[in-house]
């Protein structure tokens, strides 16, 4: 075999590289019919929402979401069918149509029995504008990878917070995920 020597190696090694790169690029959206990343947390979109124990509408139902705006995480993609895991670890199949790309989570306090602030700005040292318990839902509209802007609702009244809460104390977004 003769050896390849200037231009005609490097036409080569360029030509490889380029089929490797391509060959590379759907065998990652073949895994992933969305083509957005997993794992990544969304929101229920309706109610009721029926959770399944397979992709599809001929598997048992597993359990329902009664209410909207429940934060899930997706971690696994089947056609228009996403495998989907809640705050307790509970997994199931929802359809995609059923899914927002809102973001939300729960208060998750660093210490048992304890409480989340939602802090005036980015810093412990800022003023406490309300305190969470655990599990209470909140809307997030945006986070840094460290702070994350939150707004929380009291059940039953039209009372709102918004303000900045430590992402470590949130169940709903990774630690250290930026999006606005």
């Amino acid at each position: 075999m003769p050896a390849f020597t200037g231009r005609v190696r490097a036409f080569f090694l360029c030509l490889l590289a380029g089929l490797t790169g391509l060959y590379a690029i759907p065998a990652a959206a073949q895994d992933n019919p969305s083509g957005l990343p997993l794992p990544r947390f969304v929101t229920t979109r309706s109610n009721p929402i029926n959770v399944r124990v397979g992709p599809g509408t001929r598997y048992e139902i597993a359990w329902n979401y009664k209410v909207s705006g429940v934060p899930v995480e997706i971690i696994q993609e089947f056609d228009t069918w996403r495998k989907i895991r809640d705050i307790d670890g509970d997994e199931g199949w929802v359809h995609q149509s059923l899914l927002s790309g809102n973001r939300a989570g729960f208060a998750e306090p660093l210490m048992a029995n304890g409480e989340v602030a939602i802090h005036s700005g980015k810093s412990a040292d800022a003023s406490v504008r309300a305190r969470l318990s655990a599990g209470f839902r909140v809307s997030i509209s945006e986070c840094d990878g460290n702070w994350c802007n939150v707004s929380a609702t009291q059940p039953g009244t039209h009372t709102s917070y918004s303000g900045w809460v430590s992402q470590s104390e949130l169940w709903g977004v990774y630690p250290t995920e930026e999006f606005d």
